[in-house]
Order: C-alpha cells, then structure tokens, then sequence
C-alpha cells in the first residue's frame, strides 16, 4: 500500500457510518445592500488602500487624467469606453518585458461589487488582456455607478460562464510570516478606480 492509498483509506474507514450531509443553509443576502451601493462600493474600495472617487460622467477624462498624475507610460486596451489619455499607447500584444516598462494602464470593468469593495474585469472590450492588468504597477479603473451591484450574487448573475475573470480588491499585496504588508508582489501596487454617475 502507498501513502495515496493510506490516506484515502483512513478518510473512509472516518466517513463510514457518518450518514449523508444534511441541508446546507442558503439563508443569506443574495440581492440588495441597507445602503447605498455606490456610496458602500466606495467606502469598500478605499479600505482596501485603493483610491476611489466618483464624479459625473463628462468628468471622467479629467479624473483618469488626475489618476495618472505620476505615470509617463501608459497603456490602454483597444475599446476602452473613455478617451484615451494623450500620449497613451494602445495595446498591441506588449510582451511582459515591456509591459514591465508601463508606468500604468487604463481599463474599464464589467462589474463593481459593493459589499466586498471588488471590481471585475472579464478582459472585453475595453478592459484588456490579464497582462496588461496585472504587469503596470499602475491600475486605474473606470466603471459607471449603474456597474455597482451590491452583492456577490448579483455580480455572478452579470457574468458570462464563458469569459474569463479577474477580481481585484485593492491593490496587489502579500504579507510574511510576521505579517509585514508587502504591496504589487503579483499586480499592480496601486489602483485608482473613478465611478461615474
């Protein structure tokens, strides 16, 4: 006998007997937050160390411009929803070299989640390949307040089974064993996200 087929044969020799699970509760909040879900959006995002505003929908270029502030390089996926900033360098296909020499990079996002401060992008139109969301040290976001849903959810509920995802709350971070915050180890060490509505 193995050590695969010891263990397995200890888990069964532990559930027999154990009759089937029951029902697991489903008891919990599926739609709808107390508050409102672009304020609490907000609220959550800026407690991940991300910074967040909200503005109208004709402030956006300047907003994403503010966000950019200290980026010289900067990258936007093809179809992002907003002008581009000057300068801005569309995505062609930019290998992780020298997505790595990208100050920063602009998408848009499918979906906002207020209760959990998460945005998700599933890499369409306007909002890029993975790379180029994950290589920036920059990440500047921009979703429109109709994007905000509160719950979990709901959000899924807006998702294609078929597309893939990536949820992002807050800036990329890690700790150590003494729990020392390490920031942008495996993404972007700041996001700026702007809501407009």
């Amino acid at each position: 006998m193995n050590a695969r087929e010891e263990i397995l044969g200890r888990v069964r020799a532990a559930l027999r007997g154990a009759g089937e699970p029951g029902p697991v509760p489903r008891g919990y909040r599926t739609v709808g937050v107390a508050n409102d879900p672009v304020d609490l959006f907000l609220e959550r995002v800026a407690d991940y160390r991300a910074e967040v505003t909200r503005c109208a929908p004709a402030e956006v270029p300047d907003r994403i411009a503010a966000a950019l502030h200290d980026a010289r390089r900067v990258v936007v996926p093809a179809g992002l929803a907003w002008p581009a900033p000057p300068g801005a360098l569309p995505d062609t296909g930019l290998g992780a070299a020298e997505l790595d020499r990208v100050d920063a990079v602009v998408t848009g996002a499918t979906v906002g989640i207020a209760t959990t401060g998460t945005v998700v992008l599933t890499h369409g139109p306007g909002e890029g390949r993975r790379a180029l969301t994950l290589v920036p040290d920059l990440h500047v976001c921009v979703l429109r307040a109709d994007q905000v849903v509160g719950t979990v959810p709901e959000a899924m509920a807006r998702l294609a089974p078929d597309r893939p995802g990536t949820w992002i709350s807050g800036p990329s971070a890690t700790s150590d064993i003494e729990l020392s915050r390490v920031e942008g180890v495996h993404g972007p060490r700041r996001l700026r996200v702007v809501v407009a509505g």
